[in-house]
């Protein structure tokens, strides 16, 4: 029961209250360039889920296991983002022969998730106190937040394109001003969290 209620919270914290895109600020080149569409939002939080939790699963082994018996901890970014970069060439081969019409879609901005800075954040986050499974947890939670940020600014910015913004806030500097507004919303959901688990 007790690692039922600590996974949840792992999950609930990574999506809400911990939200790389919204509190963090990590990912936002994805986060502004993509959200335009709800479908791409979609695409695109599922592409940088799965490579989130893949590349927790090849790193955190290969840290343990191969870097710290070594003493070769300071290589750890430049291996992680090696590892990152195979994962995302292997789904976009995946998404251009399966769904084309996604990878059409996401563009540019799918071979970008190798820098994604939300990606690297995350694999390496999850060697400051987590075991292997919480760091799944937390990587699938950092991702669903991903996705989640995703859509929300994406029914946002469709409401936008509607509205008829002063000439000198038109463009990019409405949309960091509604992706703000965006990112104060989520700061109310620390309370439920908190009550959800008594402040555990």
């Amino acid at each position: 029961m007790e690692l039922a209620k600590s996974m949840m919270m792992i999950l609930l914290t990574g999506i809400l209250t911990d939200n790389f895109v919204l509190s963090k600020f990590l990912g936002i080149c994805p986060f502004l360039g993509v959200s335009k569409t709800s479908g791409g939002s979609l695409g695109m939080g599922c592409a940088v889920t799965a490579v989130m939790i893949l590349a927790t699963a090849v790193t955190y082994p290969l840290y343990y296991l191969f870097l710290v018996p070594m003493g070769l901890e300071y290589l750890n970014t430049i291996l992680f983002i090696l590892i990152i970069a195979m994962l995302v060439q292997l789904i976009e081969m995946v998404l251009k022969k399966y769904i084309p019409t996604l990878y059409k879609s996401l563009g540019v901005y799918l071979p970008l998730i190798t820098t994604n800075c939300a990606v690297l954040g995350v694999t390496l986050l999850n060697l400051e106190g987590y075991s292997f499974l919480e760091s799944i947890v937390n990587s699938l939670g950092a991702g669903l937040g991903f996705m989640v940020a995703m859509l929300i600014f994406s029914g946002v910015r469709g409401r936008l394109e509607r509205c008829n913004v002063p000439k000198a806030f038109a463009g990019m500097p409405i949309t960091l001003v509604a992706a703000s507004i965006v990112s104060l919303s989520f700061v109310g959901f620390g309370g439920l969290v908190d009550g959800l688990f008594g402040g555990a």
